[in-house]
């Protein structure tokens, strides 16, 4: 799940040695959090226009995290 993350992020950034992410325990409700890290200068690229890319992100690893029989969530950082 971590490396899909990665390589979506990679893929939409200038700069994709600076994306980074890490990930926290799973908490009472069994979710794990996934926070992507990018340079300050590629943040809107990953946000997008009134959240549309962040949304899009998180929709495509919650699904292949349903595949894989988790929860996820995907923190923006």
């Amino acid at each position: 799940m971590k490396d899909l993350l990665v390589l979506i992020a990679q893929g939409l950034v200038e700069n994709p040695d600076a994306v980074s992410v890490t990930v926290d325990e799973a908490d009472e409700d069994g979710v794990v959090v996934y926070h992507l890290h990018v340079a300050d200068g590629d943040m809107g690229r990953v946000i997008g226009k009134q959240g549309r890319i962040a949304k899009a992100i998180r929709t495509v690893m919650r699904a292949a995290s349903v595949k894989g029989g988790q929860k996820i969530s995907v923190e923006i950082d």
